[in-house]
């Protein structure tokens, strides 16, 4: 009776580790907003958003390793000024009719402890695709008060050249020279 105990005790304490499982999180649009801030004329800094974007992000924490798709709606740029959302959609910037999307996609994301805190990737605007670095703060999991799912979020933020993506309209009187910050929550699938 004995032996066999033994030998279930001694095969578990030399199991190999069981594979750690990715975390898959879908983009909740109606808290997600990626923005953008700009120099106007050497006085101000404009801003403006985009209301639309859908995505998953994926998490394997044990290996640090994981992947980042998120698809932005360049038709819901928002800045709070109708004429100028109309000129920014139009062809000297985000020409929405062309180019409806912009895209950022990741599979290098780097971790301090559990926790993603930056990804290198592409980004691709008016057809153009080029490397972008993310910075990410404020990673944040845990369950939702209201649905009681598994949540993620975070603050990422980016700077680019607008005119390495062929937006150069009005450079440099309109900063070349963009931050783009995204507030993100996600929910585990």
């Amino acid at each position: 009776m004995r032996t066999p105990i033994f030998a279930a005790l001694l095969a578990a304490a030399f199991a190999l580790p069981v594979a750690a499982e990715q975390e898959t999180y879908t983009v909740d649009p109606a808290h997600t907003y990626p923005s953008f801030e700009v120099n106007h004329l050497g006085f101000s800094t404009s801003r403006g958003m985009f209301t639309g974007t859908t995505g998953k992000i994926v998490l394997d924490r044990a290996n640090r390793t994981g992947s980042i798709d998120i698809t932005i709606d360049t038709r819901s740029l928002f800045t709070g000024d109708e004429r100028r959302d109309k000129h920014l959609r139009a062809d000297d910037f985000f020409h929405v009719e062309m180019f409806p999307e912009m895209t950022y996609r990741s599979n290098t994301i780097r971790f301090r402890g559990d926790n993603p805190v930056a990804a290198e990737g592409e980004l691709t605007l008016l057809g153009v695709t080029r490397p972008v670095s993310l910075s990410i703060d404020s990673f944040n999991c845990g369950t939702h008060p209201i649905n009681r799912k598994p949540v993620c979020g975070a603050d990422a933020t980016a700077t680019i050249k607008r005119s390495e993506f062929g937006m150069d309209a009005y450079v440099p009187a309109v900063g070349d020279e963009v931050t783009l910050r995204i507030g993100i929550e996600t929910f585990r699938e």
